[in-house]
């Protein structure tokens, strides 16, 4: 009876997740209350500020205390009182760059250099390495730190249930071998592709038997998902995945997946039409049997083009996103009604009432 009182009071208090002033009350309703608050308060490393790395530091270990004041690097406790709470334990989500930042403002400028950040960093990854059963989210894009997550004691039980990375490609290669042999049921993978890609990436991207979710997103005029895309004809059917081209100037990296999900194409922002009609000259003829979301961002193709698209890929449309002014406007939104029968958001622009109501009906 006691447990599902419990089961209960956590279901209720996850509701709270973002309104933090009132999960900071619950804090002062009994222990109970305090614990499950404190759970979800600390669940996500994006949420911590300066009270919560003081928390941690409090937290670590005398052998890495020792180290922090060996460097010069004297960091107060919150209080004299021993934590109540193994709060390294609740974190589900990190990230590289909140941590850094937040020990640069628990740092401020008394301390705060390259050197002091990442011996800090180093060992409170050690303590969550150690203490965090299973994490769930892990994003990593720093390169200025030499971080090695899956270097640090406890590391393999922490990462073994992983369930989303969110990381670039030219992340250190040991990184991605490491990780391919520790976790095997990622469902989501995230990838900003820089100009190179590490080796390792692919492997770890291959290795995974339950993985739901490729998010590719390539910034900058590179043309590296050219190189990869066609390996991944490998993936299961059942793995979704999610493009994104970022920063197009004259050419579209084809041929895209099989499984595409979504597509997002978002041209340089003072990019001519005619090359933005040039870069969509063969996607408008191609098929995708399964995308479902659209997005053109600081340019769009001609009307024509675009309708010739929809027509061999509207019928299975969900969203449909077209964010700038574009010509002939009436003629697109009555394509849309007629090629995109099974959308359920549609962001475009309108000229008057009719337009709205054809693309409506």
């Amino acid at each position: 009876m006691t447990q599902l009182f419990a089961d209960c009071i956590s279901e209720i208090l996850e509701y709270l997740e973002r309104d933090k002033p009132t999960l900071h009350s619950c804090l002062l309703v009994n222990h109970l209350w305090c614990k499950i608050s404190v759970k979800i308060l600390w669940r996500t490393v994006w949420n911590f500020n300066s009270c919560n790395f003081s928390v941690l530091i409090a937290c670590l270990p005398d052998e890495s205390k020792e180290i922090l004041l060996k460097n010069g690097i004297n960091i107060s406790a919150p209080t004299s009182k021993p934590p109540m709470f193994n709060y390294a334990s609740f974190c589900k989500v990190l990230s590289d760059y909140h941590i850094k930042y937040g020990i640069e403002r628990l740092l401020k400028n008394r301390q705060s250099n390259d050197s002091n950040i990442e011996i800090v960093a180093q060992e409170i990854y050690k303590l969550l390495m150690n203490q965090i059963s299973s994490l769930r989210t892990l994003h990593v894009d720093l390169l200025s730190m030499d971080i090695i997550f899956t270097s640090y004691p406890g590391s393999k039980n922490c990462l073994k249930y992983l369930s989303e990375l969110i990381c670039r490609s030219n992340f250190y290669p040991e990184f991605f071998h490491q990780l391919s042999q520790i976790c095997h049921n990622i469902q989501s993978i995230h990838v900003v592709f820089d100009k190179d890609i590490s080796d390792g990436l692919m492997d770890l991207i291959f290795s995974q038997h339950n993985l739901k979710n490729l998010v590719l997103h390539q910034s900058h005029d590179h043309e590296v998902l050219t190189n990869i895309i066609p390996s991944l004809a490998k993936l299961p059917n059942n793995t979704l995945i999610k493009l994104g081209v970022h920063e197009i100037h004259d050419c579209i990296p084809l041929p895209f997946p099989k499984n595409l999900y979504e597509l997002t194409l978002s041209f340089h922002y003072d990019i001519s039409s005619e090359v933005t009609n040039d870069a969509f000259k063969v996607l408008q003829h191609v098929s995708f049997s399964n995308l479902q979301v659209l997005r053109f961002r600081n340019s769009c193709p001609k009307v024509k083009s675009l309708v010739n698209f929809l027509e061999k890929n509207g019928k299975d449309l969900r969203e449909l996103y077209i964010e700038n002014e574009i010509k002939f406007l009436d003629s697109l939104n009555l394509a849309i009604s007629e090629f995109c029968p099974n959308l359920k958001i549609l962001s475009t622009l309108v000229s008057d009432y009719n337009s709205l109501k054809n693309c409506l009906i």
